[in-house]
C-alpha cells in the first residue's frame, strides 16, 4: 500500500498564484532567479495584488519583511512564492498576510493582499517569481503549460510527478 501511494502515478497541478502575464523564469530582471540559483520556477507580472495559494499545501515560511511565503505541498514540494523584486527592503510595507505560519491552505485561497502601488513606487519589480526550492532534488518531473495571460486560482501552470 505504501508502495502504491508514492508511485511514479501521483502527480499534483500548480495552478496561478496571481492574475496577469505569465513570464519565463529565465526573463525574471533578478540573477538568482533567471539563473535558477533557487530552482525552477515561472514569475507573474501581476495585474491586481491579490496573492493566492497555487494548490493545497501548508504555509512552512513567511518571511520576516512578508516580502517572501513558501508552502509545502502533499506532494513535497517547496513553493516559494517572492512578490516583487528588491522589496525586502520595505520591511514589511505594502503586504497583508490572511495566514500565518502552519496554516493548511487550499489552492486559490488568497495568502496575501500586496499593495502593487506602493510597491512599484518603492522597489524595482512587482514581478512575482514562484520557485520550486527543493526542485534540484532531481525527485520531480514538470509538465509546463505554454500560456501568456493567467487568472489567479484557475488557469493550471504545470503539473508536476514524482519520478
Amino acid at each position: 500500500m505504501f508502495k502504491k501511494l508514492f508511485s511514479k502515478n501521483i502527480s499534483e497541478s500548480i495552478f496561478a498564484y496571481a492574475s496577469g502575464n505569465l513570464v519565463k523564469i529565465e526573463d525574471v530582471p533578478d540573477p538568482v532567479f533567471s539563473q535558477k540559483l533557487m530552482g525552477e520556477g515561472v514569475a507573474i507580472i501581476p495585474s491586481n495584488g491579490q496573492i493566492l495559494a497555487p494548490v493545497d499545501g501548508e504555509i512552512i515560511l513567511i518571511a520576516e519583511t512578508k516580502h517572501a511565503f513558501a508552502l509545502r505541498t502533499a506532494l513535497g514540494q517547496e513553493i516559494l512564492i517572492h512578490i516583487g523584486l528588491e522589496t525586502i527592503n520595505l520591511n514589511g510595507q505594502g503586504f497583508n498576510f490572511l495566514v500565518k505560519l502552519g496554516d493548511k491552505v487550499k489552492k486559490g485561497q488568497i495568502i496575501v493582499e500586496a499593495d502593487l502601488d506602493f510597491i512599484k513606487q518603492n522597489s524595482s519589480s512587482t514581478i512575482i517569481p514562484m520557485i520550486i526550492t527543493n526542485s534540484n532534488e532531481d525527485r520531480f518531473n514538470f509538465k509546463w503549460e505554454n500560456i501568456n495571460k493567467v487568472k489567479a486560482g484557475e488557469t493550471k501552470l504545470f503539473e508536476t510527478q514524482l519520478k
